[in-house]
């Protein structure tokens, strides 16, 4: 079955840096678009990127861009975020997900930027 786990989140300070990271299985990874999503406090979850099968990125979510950089790994069956400059209101659970037939979520990761 489709598994998505996903590492990296920590407390950080504002103007920080932090790299997520979510290892998949279940599915054949080097043929699947793969997204991050972010559910800050009290908001609906929100795409923040993706990229496709062959590493293009078509768009990030309008707040992050020339901050974040999504990227992945086919041969560790990896998809990364990497997160500079961080804000306090980047604050939220970041997700992996993964669209096989019905769109599949990891656990999450807390990201808490604050000082």
């Amino acid at each position: 079955q489709v598994q998505l786990v996903e590492s990296g989140g920590a407390l950080v300070q504002p103007g920080g840096s932090l790299t997520l990271s979510c290892v998949a299985s279940g599915f054949t990874f080097d043929r699947y678009y793969l997204s991050w999503y972010r559910q800050g406090p009290g908001q609906e979850r929100v795409l923040v990127a993706g990229i496709t099968a062959a590493g293009a990125v078509p768009n990030y979510l309008k707040s992050v861009e020339g901050r974040f950089t999504i990227s992945r790994s086919n041969g560790d069956r990896k998809v990364y975020l990497q997160m500079d400059n961080l804000h306090p209101e980047d604050t939220a659970v970041y997700y992996c997900s993964v669209d096989v037939s019905r769109r599949y979520w990891g656990q999450g990761t807390q990201v808490t930027v604050s000082s």
